[in-house]
């Protein structure tokens, strides 16, 4: 059944606290609306399990339905990282409840979950890094070569329209724009380690360009400042200099970074300019968070502070931050095995 229809099917007192927990996490929580949707949605499942089992009311909730439902996805073949997930949730939703006076006791407090298993991220060399980065520099001389030849074979003199990575009737222009955009993203990407959807909001008043340094809204709505090296001010520079009032529009706004139609460059896009990067510098498949995790472990290997790391990145907790020590370890046993004469 999908969700729509089992929080239409709750009796009501369940179904007004899934929405109250909602809004919750909304408004006062400040999660993402990505964020809501999956505890809305695990909570709705709980509540819907609860009510097949003769419960009508969130105060009527114990710790044995609860593990019921948990047992009952479990039999599905729910991996384990969804049922931590799902875990996590309901102990936030029967805090909530308690603190609310919905129940009179917080029953998913003592519930247990299992340890999601974390794959160590995949990341990119220094060197590897530094090919995908500039990149684009490269492709930018290469689109110039292809259209001086095609205007000499055509007679042409000046730019002619033209379809391009964003669409067609795209003048060469503003091909030239997301080109030096397009270079923009990557350092920036590379240089702060911050997420994509982070980078897509950012607004031209956030980039300091004295102290080189970016103020980032995160998540839970935290704000924290992250540093950045030349070669990211650098093209930022271009791209504000050379780039974005060739693409801007009337609905530009102040964003720093625009698509071809003049509005908020979306995250698809960026994942787009990277995963082309990546392909024309011969690298595997890389993502925006391949070059966060890229970043946060060439930081610690070059003897950056995990904690100094931890805020750079903007994680909530340090255990996130740590598997970057992870990361840093397993490439060191790779050397070792592969060079030391008695590993």
């Amino acid at each position: 059944m999908r969700t729509r229809d089992m929080h239409a099917a709750l009796p009501p007192a369940l179904r007004d606290a899934a929405d109250r927990f909602a809004r919750y996490l909304a408004s006062v929580e400040g999660r993402s609306a990505h964020t809501v949707r999956a505890y809305a949605g695990d909570v709705i499942s709980l509540l819907d399990h609860a009510a097949r089992q003769g419960y009508a009311d969130a105060g009527e909730l114990d710790l044995a339905v609860l593990r019921g439902w948990l047992a009952a996805r479990l039999a599905e073949g729910a991996a384990r990282t969804s049922q931590a997930r799902r875990a996590a949730t309901a102990r936030a939703f029967t805090g909530w409840a308690h603190r609310s006076g919905l129940t009179a006791a917080d029953v998913g407090a003592p519930l247990a979950s299992p340890k999601a298993h974390r794959d160590l991220p995949a990341v990119l060399r220094a060197d590897q890094a530094a090919a995908l980065v500039t990149q684009e520099r490269q492709a930018t001389r290469e689109r110039q070569a292809t259209r001086e030849r095609q205007a000499t074979r055509k007679g042409q003199s000046g730019p002619g329209a033209r379809e391009g990575r964003e669409g067609p009737g795209r003048n060469d222009n503003a091909d030239e724009a997301l080109a030096i955009r397009d270079r923009a993203v990557l350092e920036l990407l590379y240089a702060t380690g911050i997420r994509v959807s982070e980078l897509c909001q950012l607004d031209r008043g956030d980039v300091d360009h004295a102290r080189q340094v970016v103020r980032v809204l995160g998540k839970g709505a935290k704000e924290r400042a992250v540093p950045f090296g030349h070669p990211a001010r650098d093209a930022l520079d271009l791209w504000l200099r050379a780039g974005r009032d060739r693409l801007t529009t009337p609905g530009s706004r102040d964003a720093l970074f625009l698509g071809l139609k003049g509005g908020r460059v979306q995250q698809t896009v960026v994942r787009r300019i990277v995963a082309d990067a990546a392909r024309r510098a011969g690298l595997p498949h890389t993502s925006p968070h391949g070059l966060r995790h890229s970043a946060a472990t060439h930081l610690l290997d070059g003897g950056a502070d995990l904690r100094a790391v931890q805020e750079l990145l903007g994680h909530s907790s340090l255990s996130s931050t740590q598997i970057y020590t992870h990361v840093s370890t397993e490439r060191l046993r790779a050397a070792f095995n592969q060079a030391h004469p008695r590993a």
